[in-house]
């Protein structure tokens, strides 16, 4: 009589118990999913995603030369227009110059007042946007801009559509003294405060 166990006896279960192998089906497809499948948390809506890659900026550019175009005081907006050959890294050094002369106090020798007499200053609350088509520089489009992408549609003037508008901006720079955390902020492209953005936009600061 052989010494070896034999593969089966009566009363023993032979194999891997039938629940494990469901649990570790189970834990394979968890995994599965939380590994492979974005979260639905992570997703961000549509046309809010941000940029993909860094900005490439020469330090070496050339100042860019602009035209104030429109003051929209009931906005507190100013739009720009520069060169349409100004490259992204002129308007960059462009947003960079307002916010050197913003915090020295010198912006109203480049940019008429926006918000004259505030206790905070002639810029307390400034939206400043750099195109470089003039008719995406008119008042009703700024005011389009600055309503953002989900103003209700009886708000919009009867002008350039908010999406065609946006994708025109060059530059975007938005102060707000009352903002203590972020005062400055500033990008290529446009974003509004809901996230919605232009297809080039990148955050300069």
């Amino acid at each position: 009589m052989s010494d070896e166990p034999h593969p089966y006896e009566e009363g023993k279960r032979a194999g891997i118990h039938p629940l494990i192998v469901i649990l570790g089906i189970l834990l394979g497809l968890w995994l599965f999913v939380y590994l492979i499948v974005p979260s639905s948390k992570n997703k961000q809506a549509a046309g809010t995603e941000g940029p993909t890659g860094p900005i490439i900026e020469d330090l070496e550019a050339a100042p860019v030369l602009f035209k104030v175009q429109a003051t929209v005081s009931d906005m507190n907006a100013i739009s720009l227009t520069v060169p349409p050959e100004a490259t992204d890294s002129q308007v960059v050094g462009l947003l960079k110059r307002f916010k050197k002369d913003r915090l020295s106090g010198t912006l109203t020798d480049l940019l008429p007042a926006t918000t004259p007499g505030h206790k905070l200053g002639d810029h307390a609350v400034a939206d400043i946007y750099i195109v470089s088509d003039a008719q995406y520089a008119q008042p009703d489009v700024i005011r389009t801009l600055t309503l953002g992408a989900h103003a209700p549609g009886n708000l919009y003037p009867q002008a350039v559509p908010f999406e065609v508008a946006m994708e025109a901006i060059r530059g975007h720079y938005r102060i707000d003294l009352n903002d203590t955390a972020n005062p400055d902020s500033a990008s290529l492209g446009f974003a509004d405060e809901s996230g919605v953005h232009s297809r080039q936009y990148r955050k300069i600061f």
